[in-house]
């Protein structure tokens, strides 16, 4: 009965995003009708069939499947960070990067301000600043590989201030206190560059706008490797669960496996916020949707969350352009607003059966 319960989500998880693919492709500022026409008839007018094919296969089919790659990513961290933490609230930013992340960003921004006109910046309150989600490629390079690197070094620090990967408690409170920390810087660099404030808050909220066909392929590369690695180490995970001491009586190497899955972690997290900035609550509200269907294994429930994260986010990706088109809401305050509100109905629903039991 378990066993086709996780094949009947495998499939629902598939078919969801093929159906939200195809949404995705139609939803945009350019209306559908003004894309159907050119490209079932591309001899009556050239130059709008050229535009429409340009819309639909250089922007929104990558958008879209880069949603999907990122939120999958996101998906599998908040698995890994769960099963890692032995919490059901740990989420793929616990150990620090995402402010990692965001002061590289920051950092990169107030590099960059003095260049900006070389590299396809805009005028603001006087001063020159660069688009986080800029179209130039060294501009999108540069802001990208600061952020991935931020958040690596932010676990990393983690790492170093709660002596490796073997206390789990330990572990959980560096991140917290590395998080608050380089927060804090962030907003330092930030008040001693303000032309980056606007900029910045575009990373801190989220959007999938400008991911291409490179950032998809790097995506979903990523996703593979770290899909297979949380595979082959989920037994640690399935034994951490029943807690330390019984997982090392199984003969599970603990510590080096702990350390593979906070790798696991870091590299998945980094490189989908790295692509999109920071999108909330994807991680946290993906694990507990695949937990409310169905109770599997660490190995199943990764997969099945990471299948869930891609379609949520693009899910919220398209309802984030469509809302109110032809502008778009960012996909991060979206995924706050929803998820938020699904794990408030989860903590109440979770109240009420627990005080019918106590009656």
């Amino acid at each position: 009965m378990m066993q086709a319960r996780v094949w009947w989500l495998v499939w629902a998880g598939v078919l969801g995003a093929v159906a939200l693919i195809a949404l995705g492709i139609c939803v945009g500022s350019a209306g559908l009708e003004n894309l159907i026409g050119p490209l079932l008839n591309p001899a009556q007018d050239p130059a709008q069939t050229a535009m429409a094919q340009q819309i639909v296969w250089q922007i929104r089919l990558p958008r879209t499947l880069g949603a999907w790659a990122a939120g999958a990513l996101l998906g599998l961290a908040g698995a890994v960070a769960q099963g890692l933490f032995r919490n059901p609230l740990a989420d793929p930013y616990l150990l620090g990067s995402a402010s990692g992340a965001s002061l590289g960003v920051a950092l990169a921004l107030a590099a960059l301000g003095g260049g900006a006109g070389m590299l396809g910046g805009n005028m603001m309150n006087g001063g020159v600043a660069v688009s986080v989600f800029s179209s130039s490629l060294w501009v999108r390079l540069g802001l990208t590989g600061a952020a991935f690197l931020g958040a690596v070094l932010a676990v990393m620090l983690t790492l170093v201030l709660s002596r490796g990967v073997g206390h789990t408690l330990r572990l959980l409170l560096a991140g917290v206190v590395v998080g608050v920390v380089l927060g804090a810087m962030t907003h330092l660099v930030l008040l001693f560059s303000p032309e980056s404030l606007q900029a910045m808050q575009a990373f801190m909220l989220g959007s999938t706008a400008f991911v291409g066909w490179t950032s998809c392929l790097l995506m979903a590369g990523v996703w593979g490797v770290c899909v297979l690695a949380a595979w082959l180490l989920a037994r640690v995970l399935d034994g951490l669960s029943l807690g330390d001491a019984t997982a090392v009586s199984l003969g599970l190497p603990v510590a080096p496996m702990r350390a593979a899955l906070v790798a696991v972690l870091a590299l998945a997290t980094g490189t989908a916020v790295a692509q999109t900035g920071l999108i909330a609550f994807v991680g946290l509200a993906a694990p507990h949707l695949v937990r409310s269907v169905v109770k599997t294994t660490h190995a199943h429930l990764m997969l099945l969350s990471s299948l869930m994260g891609g379609v949520l986010l693009m899910a919220a990706d398209t309802l984030a352009r469509w809302l109110i088109a032809p502008q778009e809401l960012p996909v991060g305050m979206l995924t706050a607003v929803l998820g938020g509100g699904y794990l408030l109905w989860l903590m109440h629903r979770s109240s009420n059966l627990g005080g019918g039991r106590a009656a």
